[in-house]
């Protein structure tokens, strides 16, 4: 090499390092550990399991977890049922449980997210194991007599703090709804349901994501690549919702949306097995059954919470009659569409733009800071033993409070692969307690899982807002399970009432998009520039264009998932969906097309899809009350966990609102709070303005 080349390759190279070098020192640990290429220590005699656990170094160790957690169970059932009347019949429970779940939660993340087939196979078998011990269990007149004997005791209960007492109720209760006061006959009639609405809830769910295929044929040529392709047919697996093509979102809408007679066969048999169960124990409906212990309580107040504030959207916006006069050869999602693409002119939001102020390092070290401001709580990277994980990419947080220690670990399986999947959510892995075995708490273990690209060679992991928003909200659920520090594992972090749930992760998207918050760390990932105010603020305005709309789609699904889970219709599924649709909805149904069939949400939010309303209103109501005037205050955060993240599902949830509030809020404070949610802010004309 000649010495000019020489001096323009080092001159070059220099500057690349330079550059290189003042990008990564802006990013904390955390957020470095996020926006590079994870380095994995090769240490040839290093041989850990999954999350630590030993057994779980091959599939097969499943079967060895499996057999030591119900070996386990057998000596705890013993001691349970013989323990004398008080708090150590509770821990006795509770000790019981959390040998079971401490499997059967692992083995519920592996079987979905593994990208080993054999490991996803050997954690199904676990989970159907598990599922059927939990259920005879459930079902166990000697284990709910020694149970029973405790809270008939007045004396016993007085002595027992609240939190034992809630949690030995919420035992009973599960008894209760197993059918444990029924007579032999029955009893194993609701175990038989039980285990069949295991086998029908996993068909449902495969069934649902599974795409649909159509001869290429059938489709113009210039569409194919958008879909994937099997031979002489193309798949269809979503509904292209978001393509500005028209021809394509019809295409993908009425095929994805096709009718399976299988599918629908299974959805009719669940819903039935639903409400005989429900029957056979003693409620009139398995609404009825599922909301006991939630803040709705009942479908009758769902119902009414759905009506009214379908009534104030009308009576404000005029939805219903906007839809049912001008639209009726518009199918909803083309409504969406058309909301979506009228936002983004009016207020000049294009995802692109944002996303190089959002690198993924950028936004962890955002959360970084607002965890520590408001509880002073730090996350701090750490590596994964080799076997730890179950991909390379996956990210391991310990969560330290600044007096408190160690409070749990998060993993964080963030980046797309294939199998994995396409959505983001929150996976309990173990439950925090208090262990009597050991004199220590259980530390709580936690997985978020997305589905964000990859870093490339020239930048890092970049996010739309939407992604963003995601991050926070699944990170909210975290918090949650980190914050609890429960005594009992029956009641950790979100094993709570489902409509409380989501308040914490919900509550997140507020800080999500709050200047004051984004402003300490949206910066563009070469430049070093903040994200504009102005942008941040046409970002939360472009949301209420169709905020009114998805609201009101919203309320049609909370509906619809009541109506399924009420009294027989003696009519199809399909049918229902229609007249629900044009009740609260306005929009026609488009002729065969199922879309309930893509209703996963039916499995595990059966009969409390509404939780996503009830929940947004609680957090709307929350954030203005205590925290739009100062989102990084301290007092108010401590406040917040001492009063709502503190107890999992060891308090009333109501009462842990009322706590927060300090007033109880109505179910007309509800749909005030989702309605002023749509109200303009005039200050964003202003800042549009000036910029």
């Amino acid at each position: 090499m000649s010495a000019r080349k020489c001096l323009v390759y080092l001159v070059k190279h220099r500057k690349l390092w330079a550059h290189f070098r003042r990008n990564v020192t802006t990013w904390s640990p955390v957020g470095a550990a996020f926006n590079a290429k994870p380095h994995r220590r090769l240490d040839l005699f290093e041989k850990n399991g999954l999350f630590g656990v030993p057994e779980l170094t091959c599939p097969a160790g499943f079967q060895v977890a499996s057999k030591t957690a119900l070996k386990n169970t057998e000596l705890l059932l013993g001691r349970a049922c013989s323990s004398s009347q008080g708090v150590e019949t509770v821990e006795c429970f509770d000790q019981l449980s959390d040998g079971l779940c401490k499997v059967a939660d692992l083995a519920d993340f592996i079987k979905v997210a593994h990208p080993d087939p054999a490991y996803r196979e050997a954690a199904e078998k676990t989970c159907i194991e598990i599922g059927t011990v939990v259920e005879n269990l459930n079902t166990d007149i000697e284990l709910c007599k020694s149970l029973k004997n405790l809270l008939d005791d007045p004396k016993a209960v007085a002595q027992l703090d609240s939190d034992t007492r809630r949690v030995a109720e919420l035992f009973m209760f599960d008894f209760e709804i197993s059918g444990i006061h029924l007579d032999d006959k029955l009893r194993k009639e609701a175990v038989s349901l039980h285990v069949k609405l295991l086998d029908l809830n996993n068909e449902f769910l495969v069934g649902s994501h599974m795409p649909n295929r159509i001869a290429k044929s059938a489709i113009p040529d210039h569409l194919h690549v958008h879909f994937a392709n099997e031979g002489s047919f193309i798949q269809i697996g979503g509904l292209h919702a978001d393509s500005p093509d028209d021809l394509l979102r019809e295409i993908a809408y009425r095929i994805y949306l096709y009718p399976n007679s299988d599918l629908m066969e299974c959805l009719e048999e669940l819903l039935k097995c639903r409400y005989k169960l429900a029957k056979l124990v003693g409620y009139e409906t398995y609404g009825h059954r599922a909301l006991k212990g939630t803040m709705a309580k009942t479908p009758e107040t769902v119902m009414s919470f759905l009506q009214l504030l379908t009534d104030k959207l009308s009576d404000r916006y005029g939805l219903l009659c906007v839809f049912k006069g001008t639209l009726r050869n518009v199918c909803f999602f083309h409504l969406l569409r058309c909301g979506w693409r009228c936002s983004l002119r009016r207020y000049n939001i294009e995802p692109s733009l944002y996303s190089p102020y959002l690198s993924l390092g950028a936004c962890m070290d955002g959360l970084n800071n607002l965890f520590s401001q408001l509880y002073g709580v730090s996350l701090m990277s750490e590596p994964p033993g080799a076997g730890e994980v179950w991909s390379d990419d996956v990210r391991k947080l310990a969560v330290v409070h600044e007096t408190e220690g160690l409070l749990g670990y998060i993993y964080c399986d963030f980046f797309h692969r294939r199998d994995k999947p396409n959505q983001d959510c929150h996976f309990t892995i173990r439950g925090g307690r208090w262990s009597q075995e050991t004199g220590q708490y259980q530390l709580p273990v936690v997985v978020l899982m997305l589905s964000l690209p990859h870093p490339t060679k020239s930048a890092p992991t970049l996010l739309t807002p939407g992604m963003m928003e995601n991050l926070f909200h699944e990170m909210g659920h975290a918090m949650h399970s980190m914050l609890g520090r429960t005594r009992y594992q029956h009641v950790t972090g979100t094993r709570c009432a489902t409509d409380f749930a989501e308040v914490p992760s919900i509550l997140m998207e507020y800080f999500a998009t709050d200047y004051r918050v984004i402003s300490q760390f949206a910066r563009h990932y070469e430049t070093g520039q903040p994200l504009p105010q102005s942008m941040v603020a046409r970002l939360c305005e472009s949301k209420k264009v169709c905020g009114a709309a998805d609201t009101q789609l919203q309320i049609f699904y909370a509906a619809l998932d009541q109506i399924y889970h009420g009294k027989p219709q003696n009519r199809s599924t399909t049918d229902i969906l229609k007249e629900m649709q044009e009740k609260f909805y306005g929009l026609p149904y488009t002729p065969n097309t199922a879309w309930q069939l893509r209703f996963s949400h039916l499995i595990g939010y059966g009969a409390k899809y509404y939780s996503y309303l009830m929940s947004r209103a609680v957090a709307s109501m929350v954030w203005k009350q205590c925290f739009v005037q100062d989102p990084l205050n301290r007092d108010m955060g401590e406040r917040y966990r001492r009063e709502m993240l503190a107890h999992g599902g060891a308090k009333e949830p109501m009462l842990m609102v009322e706590g927060m509030l300090q007033r109880r809020p109505t179910i007309e404070d509800f749909v005030d709070a989702l309605v002023s949610e749509l109200n303009p802010n005039f200050e964003t004309f202003f800042l549009d303005s000036e910029s």
